[in-house]
Protein backbone atom coordinates (compact mmCIF):
# COMPACT_ATOMS: atom_id res chain seq x y z
CA UNK A 1 0.00 0.00 0.00
CA UNK A 2 1.22 3.36 -1.09
CA UNK A 3 2.32 5.83 2.22
CA UNK A 4 0.64 9.38 2.09
CA UNK A 5 3.71 12.01 2.25
CA UNK A 6 0.91 14.48 2.94
CA UNK A 7 -2.50 15.03 4.21
CA UNK A 8 -4.94 18.27 3.50
CA UNK A 9 -7.70 19.00 1.65
CA UNK A 10 -9.22 20.19 -1.53
CA UNK A 11 -10.57 23.74 -1.28
CA UNK A 12 -12.69 25.59 -3.71
CA UNK A 13 -15.50 27.63 -3.13
CA UNK A 14 -17.21 26.44 0.14
CA UNK A 15 -16.28 22.69 -0.97
CA UNK A 16 -13.82 20.85 1.45
CA UNK A 17 -12.70 17.05 0.31
CA UNK A 18 -9.99 15.87 2.33
CA UNK A 19 -7.34 13.76 1.02
CA UNK A 20 -3.99 12.09 0.83
CA UNK A 21 -1.14 12.85 -1.23
CA UNK A 22 1.17 9.99 -2.82
CA UNK A 23 3.55 9.32 -5.32
CA UNK A 24 2.08 8.41 -8.77
CA UNK A 25 5.21 7.63 -10.25
CA UNK A 26 8.80 6.23 -9.10
CA UNK A 27 12.48 6.55 -10.69
CA UNK A 28 13.80 2.68 -11.28
CA UNK A 29 17.46 4.52 -12.06
CA UNK A 30 19.83 2.24 -10.89
CA UNK A 31 22.11 3.49 -8.45
CA UNK A 32 26.04 2.99 -8.23
CA UNK A 33 28.62 4.14 -5.76
CA UNK A 34 31.99 5.57 -6.11
CA UNK A 35 34.65 3.24 -5.87
CA UNK A 36 38.43 3.54 -5.52
CA UNK A 37 39.57 1.01 -7.67
CA UNK A 38 42.83 -0.71 -6.30
CA UNK A 39 40.88 -2.14 -3.50
CA UNK A 40 36.68 -1.09 -3.88
CA UNK A 41 37.01 1.33 -1.13
CA UNK A 42 33.98 3.33 -1.29
CA UNK A 43 34.59 6.98 -1.74
CA UNK A 44 34.06 9.64 1.04
CA UNK A 45 32.91 13.04 -0.48
CA UNK A 46 34.25 16.31 1.81
CA UNK A 47 33.55 20.00 2.31
CA UNK A 48 36.57 21.75 1.89
CA UNK A 49 36.94 25.42 2.15
CA UNK A 50 38.48 26.64 -0.59
CA UNK A 51 40.40 29.27 1.33
CA UNK A 52 42.13 27.60 3.99
CA UNK A 53 41.79 24.21 2.23
CA UNK A 54 40.30 22.82 5.69
CA UNK A 55 37.48 20.64 5.85
CA UNK A 56 34.42 22.20 7.35
CA UNK A 57 31.82 20.50 9.75
CA UNK A 58 28.00 21.22 9.50
CA UNK A 59 27.82 23.47 12.07
CA UNK A 60 29.83 26.01 10.36
CA UNK A 61 28.21 26.00 6.94
CA UNK A 62 26.20 28.56 5.95
CA UNK A 63 23.93 29.82 2.78
CA UNK A 64 25.16 32.84 0.94
CA UNK A 65 24.10 34.45 -2.29
CA UNK A 66 26.33 34.67 -5.33
CA UNK A 67 25.10 38.12 -6.33
CA UNK A 68 28.00 38.92 -8.54
CA UNK A 69 31.22 36.89 -9.40
CA UNK A 70 33.06 35.93 -6.65
CA UNK A 71 30.57 37.95 -3.71
CA UNK A 72 28.39 36.51 -1.63
CA UNK A 73 25.70 37.62 0.59
CA UNK A 74 24.84 35.27 3.60
CA UNK A 75 21.63 34.21 4.68
CA UNK A 76 20.65 33.47 8.21
CA UNK A 77 17.71 30.90 9.16
CA UNK A 78 15.93 33.94 10.45
CA UNK A 79 15.59 35.17 6.99
CA UNK A 80 14.35 31.92 5.63
CA UNK A 81 12.01 32.16 8.22
CA UNK A 82 10.67 35.63 7.69
CA UNK A 83 9.08 33.80 3.55
CA UNK A 84 8.24 30.43 4.87
CA UNK A 85 4.80 29.77 3.51
CA UNK A 86 1.93 29.42 5.96
CA UNK A 87 1.15 25.88 5.95
CA UNK A 88 -2.67 25.71 5.79
CA UNK A 89 -2.69 21.56 4.71
CA UNK A 90 -4.94 22.75 1.78
CA UNK A 91 -4.57 22.65 -1.95
CA UNK A 92 -6.59 25.81 -2.53
CA UNK A 93 -8.02 26.00 -5.92
CA UNK A 94 -7.97 29.77 -7.46
CA UNK A 95 -9.45 28.96 -10.93
CA UNK A 96 -10.30 26.46 -13.47
CA UNK A 97 -9.03 26.39 -16.91
CA UNK A 98 -8.82 23.96 -20.22
CA UNK A 99 -6.54 21.47 -19.89
CA UNK A 100 -5.42 22.23 -23.66
CA UNK A 101 -5.22 25.74 -23.08
CA UNK A 102 -2.15 24.75 -21.09
CA UNK A 103 1.65 24.33 -22.08
CA UNK A 104 2.18 20.64 -21.23
CA UNK A 105 6.30 22.07 -20.38
CA UNK A 106 4.63 23.50 -17.10
CA UNK A 107 3.70 20.12 -15.56
CA UNK A 108 6.17 18.93 -13.60
CA UNK A 109 5.45 15.69 -10.94
CA UNK A 110 2.30 14.22 -10.81
CA UNK A 111 1.06 12.76 -7.16
CA UNK A 112 -2.23 10.94 -6.47
CA UNK A 113 -4.86 12.82 -4.46
CA UNK A 114 -7.18 9.73 -2.31
CA UNK A 115 -10.12 10.67 -0.93
CA UNK A 116 -10.48 9.84 2.77
CA UNK A 117 -13.84 8.12 3.56
CA UNK A 118 -15.69 11.00 4.74
CA UNK A 119 -14.66 12.59 1.37
CA UNK A 120 -15.24 10.38 -0.99
CA UNK A 121 -18.89 11.83 -2.58
CA UNK A 122 -16.99 15.16 -3.25
CA UNK A 123 -14.24 13.89 -4.69
CA UNK A 124 -15.92 11.58 -7.14
CA UNK A 125 -18.17 14.84 -7.99
CA UNK A 126 -14.72 17.12 -8.89
CA UNK A 127 -13.88 14.37 -10.74
CA UNK A 128 -16.34 13.81 -12.72
CA UNK A 129 -17.14 17.62 -13.76
CA UNK A 130 -13.41 18.28 -14.41
CA UNK A 131 -13.83 15.11 -16.62
CA UNK A 132 -17.00 16.46 -18.40
CA UNK A 133 -15.71 20.19 -19.05
CA UNK A 134 -12.73 19.41 -20.07
CA UNK A 135 -10.98 21.56 -17.69
CA UNK A 136 -8.18 21.51 -14.48
CA UNK A 137 -8.17 23.23 -11.49
CA UNK A 138 -5.01 25.36 -10.96
CA UNK A 139 -3.71 25.65 -7.16
CA UNK A 140 -1.43 26.68 -4.60
CA UNK A 141 -0.55 24.00 -1.94
CA UNK A 142 2.56 23.76 0.47
CA UNK A 143 4.23 20.31 0.68
CA UNK A 144 6.60 20.51 3.47
CA UNK A 145 7.94 23.88 3.66
CA UNK A 146 8.09 24.91 0.20
CA UNK A 147 4.43 26.64 -1.78
CA UNK A 148 3.80 25.37 -5.56
CA UNK A 149 1.85 26.18 -8.16
CA UNK A 150 -0.25 23.06 -9.02
CA UNK A 151 -2.95 21.40 -11.08
CA UNK A 152 -5.86 18.88 -9.94
CA UNK A 153 -6.79 16.72 -13.30
CA UNK A 154 -9.05 13.84 -13.41
CA UNK A 155 -6.84 10.70 -14.47
CA UNK A 156 -9.15 7.48 -15.11
CA UNK A 157 -10.67 7.00 -11.44
CA UNK A 158 -8.62 9.36 -9.61
CA UNK A 159 -7.86 12.64 -9.51
CA UNK A 160 -4.11 13.76 -10.05
CA UNK A 161 -2.24 16.92 -8.43
CA UNK A 162 0.24 18.11 -10.72
CA UNK A 163 3.14 19.99 -9.50
CA UNK A 164 3.67 22.89 -12.14
CA UNK A 165 7.05 24.89 -12.96
CA UNK A 166 6.65 28.57 -12.31
CA UNK A 167 6.41 30.68 -15.41
CA UNK A 168 9.79 32.34 -15.11
CA UNK A 169 11.62 28.85 -15.23
CA UNK A 170 10.20 28.03 -18.67
CA UNK A 171 13.41 29.36 -20.88
CA UNK A 172 11.98 31.72 -23.41
CA UNK A 173 12.36 30.36 -27.12
CA UNK A 174 12.32 33.11 -28.64
CA UNK A 175 15.85 33.43 -29.29
CA UNK A 176 15.82 30.00 -31.13
CA UNK A 177 16.30 30.29 -34.37
CA UNK A 178 13.26 28.22 -35.56
CA UNK A 179 11.64 28.10 -38.79
CA UNK A 180 8.60 29.79 -39.68
CA UNK A 181 5.60 29.53 -41.99
CA UNK A 182 6.85 28.04 -44.74
CA UNK A 183 5.43 27.13 -48.17
CA UNK A 184 5.53 23.42 -48.10
CA UNK A 185 5.00 20.94 -51.40
CA UNK A 186 1.20 19.32 -51.41
CA UNK A 187 3.26 15.87 -52.01
CA UNK A 188 5.62 16.26 -49.30
CA UNK A 189 2.67 17.11 -46.92
CA UNK A 190 0.87 14.03 -48.21
CA UNK A 191 3.98 11.88 -48.18
CA UNK A 192 4.44 12.62 -44.70
CA UNK A 193 0.76 11.84 -43.39
CA UNK A 194 1.02 8.50 -45.20
CA UNK A 195 3.94 7.80 -43.23
CA UNK A 196 2.42 9.33 -39.67
CA UNK A 197 -0.76 6.98 -40.66
CA UNK A 198 1.23 4.05 -41.51
CA UNK A 199 2.71 4.58 -37.86
CA UNK A 200 -0.33 5.24 -35.67
CA UNK A 201 -2.33 3.08 -33.56
CA UNK A 202 -5.29 3.08 -32.08
CA UNK A 203 -4.09 3.20 -28.41
CA UNK A 204 -0.74 4.19 -26.89
CA UNK A 205 0.51 0.88 -24.75
CA UNK A 206 3.36 1.94 -22.61
CA UNK A 207 3.99 -1.27 -21.62
CA UNK A 208 5.46 -2.14 -25.16
CA UNK A 209 8.22 0.35 -24.48
CA UNK A 210 10.65 -1.68 -21.73
CA UNK A 211 13.48 0.12 -20.56
CA UNK A 212 16.34 -1.52 -22.97
CA UNK A 213 19.54 0.32 -21.42
CA UNK A 214 18.11 -0.38 -17.66
CA UNK A 215 17.20 -4.34 -18.73
CA UNK A 216 20.67 -4.84 -20.75
CA UNK A 217 22.82 -3.13 -17.76
CA UNK A 218 21.11 -5.48 -15.29
CA UNK A 219 21.83 -8.26 -17.71
CA UNK A 220 25.66 -7.06 -17.50
CA UNK A 221 25.25 -6.57 -14.09
CA UNK A 222 23.80 -10.23 -12.93
CA UNK A 223 26.36 -12.04 -15.31
CA UNK A 224 29.43 -10.26 -13.53
CA UNK A 225 27.26 -11.47 -9.92
CA UNK A 226 27.17 -15.24 -10.90
CA UNK A 227 30.09 -14.95 -13.13
CA UNK A 228 28.91 -15.96 -16.33
CA UNK A 229 29.33 -15.10 -19.49
CA UNK A 230 28.89 -11.10 -20.56
CA UNK A 231 26.44 -10.48 -22.98
CA UNK A 232 27.82 -9.45 -26.51
CA UNK A 233 28.44 -5.93 -27.42
CA UNK A 234 26.26 -4.23 -29.38
CA UNK A 235 27.80 -3.39 -33.09
CA UNK A 236 27.23 0.51 -33.73
CA UNK A 237 24.09 2.01 -35.62
CA UNK A 238 24.54 2.14 -39.44
CA UNK A 239 25.71 5.69 -39.95
CA UNK A 240 22.60 7.26 -41.96
CA UNK A 241 23.82 9.72 -44.99
CA UNK A 242 22.70 13.02 -45.41
CA UNK A 243 19.28 13.70 -46.67
CA UNK A 244 19.51 14.81 -50.10
CA UNK A 245 15.65 14.89 -51.24
CA UNK A 246 13.26 14.78 -48.49
CA UNK A 247 10.61 13.38 -50.94
CA UNK A 248 12.75 10.33 -51.65
CA UNK A 249 13.27 9.62 -47.84
CA UNK A 250 9.66 9.73 -47.14
CA UNK A 251 8.78 7.55 -49.95
CA UNK A 252 12.06 4.89 -48.79
CA UNK A 253 10.53 5.45 -45.53
CA UNK A 254 6.75 4.19 -46.58
CA UNK A 255 8.59 1.29 -48.66
CA UNK A 256 10.90 -0.09 -45.51
CA UNK A 257 7.48 0.29 -43.45
CA UNK A 258 5.16 -1.72 -45.48
CA UNK A 259 8.38 -4.03 -46.12
CA UNK A 260 8.60 -4.11 -42.02
CA UNK A 261 4.57 -4.82 -42.33
CA UNK A 262 4.71 -7.55 -44.52
CA UNK A 263 7.11 -9.55 -42.26
CA UNK A 264 5.53 -9.12 -38.92
CA UNK A 265 2.02 -10.07 -40.22
CA UNK A 266 1.37 -14.21 -39.31
CA UNK A 267 1.32 -16.26 -42.45
CA UNK A 268 -1.74 -17.96 -43.52
CA UNK A 269 -1.25 -21.99 -43.24
CA UNK A 270 -1.09 -23.91 -46.32
CA UNK A 271 -5.22 -24.67 -47.01
CA UNK A 272 -6.37 -22.51 -44.42
CA UNK A 273 -10.06 -20.84 -45.87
Amino acid sequence: MARAIWSGSISFGLVTIPVKLTGAVRSNELSFHMLHKKDEGRIKFERICSVDGKVVPWDEIVKGYEYEKGEHVVLTDTDFERIDPKVTNTIDILEFVELEKIDPMYFEQPYYLEPTKQGRHAYALLRETLDQTARVAIARVVIRTKEYLAAVKPSGDALVLDLMRWATEIVDRSDLDLPGEEHLPQAELKMAKMLVDSMSVDEFEPEKFPNRYRDELLAIIDARVSGKELPKAKKPAPTRGKVVNLMDVLERSLKERGEREKETKPRRKRGAA
